[in-house]
């Protein structure tokens, strides 16, 4: 609701070539309580006046010497953009009236004065437009807010995800409905960790670790993201990673194989204490998995299955600066890149698994299609 003390000190601006009918006008709204009035006899002056001050209500005679009020609106239309403009004509012409609220005007005033209907329709004018510009500013604060929202979502759930909710006029600040999962009948998952970072920072301080924890971590997701993949999350000194999740696509081996060797190659890039080196321990599974979003207060993007467990083991039994690759992977890029076998391990519930290290690329092979983030 807007307050009479807001209306009585909006800007007025008074547009009259006769200076006897600006003095009328001044006379009758500083005696009504009206505070911040202005006026002009030169209609070209108008709109840059308007541009500088935005007048709540600009009253605008319409016949004046070198340009008109009707063109003095089509002037004022450029600046208020939304579409509403804050006219109240001032005529002696009734046939005026019609032509002049087609042109944009939101009301008039006759001629010549009737001192109550002046004061009536600009009272009205003005709470109207002050209620216009507070639902403006309100609609302006809530977009902002649903940006900033969206924002900090697509931190912690996949585009797609985001898209999907944003679809759904049931979600609330409780959470969802229904579950949201669904299985995807081949992706590619793959674990970095780093290796030793224990005891390669065990000397410095907790903020120097975050902040070289958060270096390291935000470069990968400029990796991740250039090739159009999803980070899952990141688990102490482990960083994980899917292809082909939440959004199914062909070349998700050869992307997550693009992946690590990024990865590899900008791990070097990072010094670590006392002059020594990082190096990762990469491992990766291609196989079925869930995928889905849980928490009621913090939403999490997942991944699930035997495929991820897998990768999991190939990372942890890995080797430091190698990417340890599982059968299933490496019989989906065999043809395009270059493996060296590393024999056979133990894993619980699984058996013995042949294992391989992703060396690189074949020189016949020129890499997948890069694909951008819908980020």
């Amino acid at each position: 609701m807007v307050g009479s003390a807001e209306i009585l000190n909006a800007g007025i601006l008074i547009v009259d070539d006769q200076a006897a009918n600006v003095l009328l006008l001044e006379r009758m709204l500083r005696g009504a309580g009206y505070t911040s009035i202005a006026s002009t006899g030169h209609p070209q002056q108008v709109c840059e006046l308007h541009r500088q001050n935005r007048y709540s209500l600009i009253l605008l005679d319409l016949q004046m010497p070198g340009m008109d009020g009707f063109q003095v609106m089509e002037g004022l239309k450029e600046i208020e953009t939304d579409g509403y403009t804050p006219v109240l004509v001032v005529t002696a012409q009734p046939a005026h009236k019609l032509r002049a609220l087609r042109a944009g005007a939101r009301d008039f005033v006759s001629k010549p004065f009737d001192l109550a209907e002046v004061l009536m329709r600009v009272h009205n004018m003005l709470e109207v437009r002050l209620l216009h510009l507070a639902s403006k500013k309100l609609y302006d604060q809530v977009a902002a807010e649903q940006k900033v929202s969206e924002r900090l979502l697509l931190n912690v759930l996949p585009h797609a995800i985001v898209e999907r909710l944003k679809h759904r006029p049931d979600v609330t600040a409780h959470g969802f409905p229904e579950i949201i999962a669904e299985s995807f009948p081949e992706a590619t998952i793959l674990f970095a960790g780093l290796h030793d970072f224990s005891r390669l920072t065990e000397g410095m301080a907790a903020v120097e670790v975050v902040g070289l924890l958060n270096k390291i971590y935000s470069s990968f997701d400029v990796l991740v993201q250039s090739l159009g993949l999803e980070k899952i999350k990141i688990i102490g000194e482990s960083y994980m990673l899917a292809g082909g999740v939440p959004m199914p696509r062909p070349d998700h081996a050869e992307a997550i194989a693009e992946a690590a060797l990024a990865l590899q190659r900008e791990i070097a890039r990072h010094d670590a204490p006392n002059q020594e080196t990082f190096s990762l321990r990469i491992g990766i599974n291609t196989g079925p998995v869930v995928a889905g979003v849980i928490g009621q207060t913090k939403f999490s993007f997942d991944v699930w299955g035997e495929t991820v467990n897998t990768a999991w083991h190939m990372e942890t039994y890995g080797a430091p600066g190698h990417i340890q690759v599982n059968e299933t992977t490496y019989d989906r890029l065999c043809h395009k890149y270059v493996f060296e076998s590393r024999g056979e391990f133990y894993v619980k519930d699984q058996g013995e698994l042949k294992t391989y290290f992703l060396k690189g690329r074949k020189p016949s092979f020129s890499g997948p299609l890069v694909k951008q983030s819908l980020r």
